[in-house]
């Protein structure tokens, strides 16, 4: 299950991604949130979720300031007990992450505690604590937003990783995890979400001691945890498979059954000594790779290790060459060299004048019977005119022309107001609807990021948006522009009873539907419906990777929306 987070703050669950050696420590206690951002589920959602918090989260909403500074833009989770959120730093102008949670709730002490000693390591390699606050009943933790970093979860949605990459992720991540090991910190959560490159090519990681912290998270060997955490993030790098059975991060698990084989025997190709390191870090309970190579049980070991390896150079770059070089008739001075000297010229040959030659002869002659027989057409010509100025000409008959294969022209109806359509009362993101019909292709109304898809059914049975026409009205075709391509996105088209209807779209007159890969959906009824309230319904969304509003995941977003009768 992919990680619901954005670039810079970490919401995931614990689904699929639980180490060996943690699985005999003590529960994480996390739920398993279906959505990855914004509002928070409803009752049966939570329950559905499995989420065990005795204390829910705080009921904030955007635009409130903690502190006078902190202003919150965009609720992205809400679990067990606590939400994370974007939100700017009105003092320094800039984009900020923020975690919440309740000062009464059982881990707020060990949260404060954990991002106080995160912040005081103060190494680059880790997204940096700017503030952990307990204020009004709240405690707070605020912590860099980078919006140029790329999840791993993403970079590897398209496909396993280069060597060279590979081998950086490793060097640089368990540098990291040693360096805060020897400050008596750990992370416990690292995951293929928990570790972003930057636009420089540099691996940062995030959550450190306040992800285990906020979920509860304690293990009896933690270095040993966190080793085989980076033996697993190398493990995905280089297959794109996930080294234990059950699939997660939007990555496919190893077969049932098999157990546990090396990177080179899951994918040809892959780095022999790169293989033998993840499975070095992966399996450090004893068992070790094929080369029988000690295991790596903490950082500073993993470290040694790869610090013995050849080094693996990056890819030669591919230089296209240079167009030869075309001498022009410019010479520049000889600058003290000695001229060369004029090569011999051969003779020039002087042709004959034109048409002295036997076939200049036939060619005159030929053009000359041309321009005799141009002059006589010409004359016939001319008498022909003049004799038919005399002669009266009949009236014409026009018939008029037929024009039964012409189509009547189907008239675009002006939208007057939309609103979300949320009959479960989880609106997705109401505030920017009129995006879809304002006649601006880059703006747009977004879904929320969804675990699992395309079909949203039965946790969520769709999304969409309900259109005002302003009066009734024909309705027989719709055209929606859409944000992402991919495998599928299905939409539906219902006429309603108000703009703020709440009945389920099965109990509506259903116009039609269409599903598409393309950004583009065009929808034709059967027959014109009449109505003056028209449901745009999304009951399958493609996979997209994450931005700076959302995480990778099922989602879909309309830029712009057409109606017509």
């Amino acid at each position: 299950m992919a990680d619901r987070s954005t670039a810079a703050v970490d919401v995931a669950d614990t689904s699929g991604e639980e180490p060996l050696t943690a699985k005999a420590g003590a529960s994480t206690g996390d739920g398993k949130s279906r959505e990855r951002d914004t509002a928070p589920q409803s009752t049966e959602e939570t329950d559905r979720a499995g989420s065990s918090a005795a204390v829910s989260a705080p009921e904030l909403h955007s635009g409130h300031k903690l502190a006078r500074r902190y202003r919150l833009e965009e609720c992205l989770t809400r679990l067990d007990g606590f939400s994370s959120w974007r939100a700017v730093d009105e003092k320094l102008r800039r984009a900020v992450g923020v975690h919440l949670l309740p000062a009464e709730h059982p881990r707020a002490r060990s949260v404060l505690a954990a991002a106080r000693s995160a912040a005081l390591l103060g190494d680059p390699r880790f997204v940096q604590v700017l503030d952990a606050v307990e204020e009004d009943e709240i405690v707070y933790v605020v912590h860099e937003w980078l919006p140029d970093a790329t999840e791993l979860t993403a970079l590897l949605a398209s496909g396993p990783l280069e060597a060279h990459d590979v081998y950086q992720l490793a060097q640089q991540i368990s540098q990291a995890m040693a360096a805060a090991h020897r400050e008596g910190l750990s992370h416990l959560r690292l995951n293929p979400g928990a570790v972003l490159r930057t636009s420089t090519g540099q691996w940062r990681v995030r959550g450190l001691a306040v992800n285990a912290a906020l979920r509860g998270i304690e293990v009896d060997s933690p270095q040993r945890t966190d080793t085989e955490a980076i033996g697993a993030l190398l493990y995905a790098a280089l297959t794109q498979r996930w080294p234990y059975e059950d699939d997660a991060y939007g990555l496919s698990g190893l077969p049932k059954g098999m157990g546990l084989i090396a990177p080179d025997q899951v994918r040809a190709g892959v780095h022999r000594g790169l293989s033998e390191l993840a499975m070095r870090a992966l399996v450090n309970d004893g068992s070790t790779a094929s080369r029988q190579e000690s295991p790596c049980t903490t950082p500073d070991e993993l470290v040694r290790a790869i610090a013995e390896m050849p080094r693996i150079r990056p890819p030669e770059p591919v230089f296209t060459a240079p167009p030869e070089y075309q001498r022009t008739s410019f010479q520049q001075g000889s600058y003290g060299r000695q001229a060369p000297r004029a090569a011999q010229t051969a003779p020039v040959v002087v042709p004959p004048p034109p048409l002295q030659t036997r076939t200049g002869k036939v060619l005159k002659w030929g053009v000359a019977a041309l321009l005799i027989a141009a002059l006589g057409l010409g004359s016939w010509q001319l008498a022909d005119a003049l004799m038919d100025r005399d002669t009266p000409k009949q009236p014409e008959t026009s018939q008029p022309a037929d024009t039964t294969d012409e189509k009547p022209k189907i008239a675009t109806h002006k939208i007057t107001g939309a609103a979300e359509y949320a009959p479960d009362g989880s609106p997705q993101n109401a505030d920017s609807v009129s995006n879809t019909y304002d006649g601006d292709s880059s703006t747009y109304w977004r879904s929320r990021s969804f675990v699992d898809g395309p079909r949203l059914a039965p946790y969520k049975q769709g999304v969409g948006i309900v259109y005002d026409l302003g009066a009734e009205k024909n309705v027989s075709a719709a055209s929606i522009g859409l944000r992402y391509a991919g495998d599928r996105t299905t939409v539906e088209l219902y006429a309603a009873d108000s703009l703020s209807s709440g009945t389920p779209v099965g109990s509506m007159k259903k116009i039609g539907t269409t599903t598409t890969q393309s950004t583009t959906a065009k929808v034709d009824a059967k027959e014109a419906v009449t109505t003056r309230y028209v449901v745009v319904w999304l009951t399958h969304v493609p996979q997209a990777p994450g931005d700076q509003y959302s995480g990778s995941g099922y989602k879909q977003a309309i830029t712009d929306v057409k109606l017509r009768g």
